[in-house]
């Protein structure tokens, strides 16, 4: 009996030994840890303010109509709201009456909400004494290694441009870049031609390509307009066309109108070949390409674009210009770029076009519903294409639809559009078009979208010979 009690006695002692050891890892652990998060703090001692600072911004509702940024006007110690079209009041709760359906922005507002859903990895805090130089240590780079093999994938995931073996040329925003291709291509020119480079694009077109040319103008170059209207006997010197695929604003991919010799260049426009907008056949191999990031991602206000250029003299002309132009890039703007840019890439970009694919799909399928019942109006046919990115037939989804008013008596549309139906739109003539044409933007913020079908709906159901009634379900959103 008593050597079980004995036995019984070690076994209780083991237990304690056991259970006091057990305890005394415990607290190390805890120890442990508790010194890690104050390691960690301390880690991130100087940037702490800064994210405390975003956040609390961020969390500014502003009765969702509308948002507070880290630098919008303070009152009382606190950024105030500002408010989105047809809203007003500190809290932006107020709807203004009889508010004009904003259609003529460009702003790609849409992407916000995947932004907002990747707050964390996309977001950059940037030190105060975050590359201070004008330059990046090696002077001939004018944008970072990781930047530039950021784009790189990019481009390969999308399977939109091939870039093995070609140049990529930075600078603030594709408008930018576009003079500096003029300039580029026009000193080339120039030191084989007395006569100046004479550049062409085909109507409808982006309205900077001659807007810029026209304003900086030099002897070197000239913008003439319609390539179809070129009479071949009257060239002399070299000859440009600027390509925009997908065209802006009717969103079809098109080819050169100009055909010739080795005097008849090219330069492609391709701000929108992303898989959002535009089924992708194939990457595109030409010689010189405009990308920009507002279009891509939505950060207009980043400003940069970049050009993948296949000529190493145009390259280093382009350059050159820019370098006189803005002496560099700022580098906070490369360096949120390149965080952006990672986001859109992870995944193999899947993610990302997905997103942005599916909203605008569904735009065009209402926009396109709604005009199909009308007999005064029509939009641009846009086929079905097979997309390598999807590796499936593709479904129409462009940035705009670009409107016709077919009614004789209606020789303005954007007036139409505006005086009758309250929605602001382009005019045709601000793309070298006829003013019979309207451009609606399909890129904006999910509210604005949602008033331009509504003030649609009633206005195409308002001729009783359109067939079109209004469905309750959107026009009650």
């Amino acid at each position: 009996m008593a050597k079980i009690q004995r036995c019984n006695y070690v076994m209780y002692l083991l237990v304690l030994i056991l259970l006091i050891m057990n305890i005394f890892f415990f607290m190390k652990e805890l120890e442990s840890k508790s010194k890690c998060r104050e390691q960690e703090k301390k880690k991130l001692s100087w940037s702490q303010r800064a994210a405390e600072e975003a956040e609390a911004v961020a969390s500014i509702s502003c009765s969702g109509h509308g948002k507070a940024y880290l630098d919008s006007l303070v009152v009382d110690g606190i950024p105030t709201c500002e408010c989105y079209t047809c809203y007003t009041g500190p809290d932006c709760s107020l709807l203004i009456p009889n508010c004009s359906a904003n259609a003529f922005g460009w702003d790609p507002l849409f992407y916000e909400p995947f932004w907002m859903e990747n707050a964390e990895s996309s977001a950059v805090v940037i030190a105060g004494w975050h590359r201070m130089a004008y330059s990046f240590p090696d002077p001939t780079s004018h944008l970072s290694q990781e930047l530039e093999k950021t784009i790189r994938k990019l481009h390969s995931n999308a399977k939109n441009a091939i870039t093995d073996g070609r140049y990529i040329a930075i600078g603030v925003g594709a408008s930018r870049l576009l003079n500096a291709v003029v300039h580029s291509l026009s000193m080339e020119n120039y030191s084989s031609s007395p006569y100046p480079a004479k550049f062409f694009a085909k109507p409808p077109h982006y309205p900077f390509y001659k807007l810029q040319t026209d304003y900086l103008q030099t002897r070197h170059y000239e913008f003439i307009g319609d390539p179809s209207l070129l009479n071949n006997s009257d060239i002399g010197g070299d000859v440009f066309e600027f390509v925009t695929s997908p065209s802006n604003p009717e969103g079809n991919l098109e080819g050169p109108v100009l055909k010739g010799g080795p005097n008849v260049k090219y330069i492609f426009d391709r701000v929108y070949y992303w898989p959002q907008f535009t089924a992708i056949p194939a990457p595109a191999d030409d010689d010189l390409m405009i990308f920009s990031l507002s279009k891509l991602t939505g950060h207009a206000g980043t400003r940069l674009g970049w050009a993948v250029v296949k000529d190493v003299n145009v390259y280093n002309r382009m350059k050159e210009y820019i370098h006189q132009a803005d002496m560099e890039i700022s580098k906070d703007t490369l360096l949120r770029a390149l965080t952006i840019l990672r986001v859109v890439n992870e995944g193999d970009g899947k993610k990302f076009f997905n997103f942005a694919h599916e909203i605008l799909r569904d735009r065009w399928e209402k926009i396109s519903h709604i005009f199909s019942f009308s007999k005064r109006f029509s939009i641009q046919h846009i086929p079905t294409q097979y997309c390598t990115f999807l590796d499936r037939a593709r479904e129409p989804s462009p940035a705009f639809a670009w409107v016709k008013c077919k009614r004789e008596e209606d020789k303005n549309c954007t007036h139409v559009f505006f005086e009758e139906a309250k929605i602001r739109g382009h005019p045709g003539s601000g793309f070298f078009a006829d003013n019979t044409y309207v451009r609606l933007g399909l890129v904006t913020r999910q509210h604005d979208f949602d008033m331009l079908i509504s003030r649609l709906e009633q206005f195409i159901s308002q001729d009783d010979d359109n067939g079109y009634c209004i469905s309750p379900s959107i026009n009650n959103q």
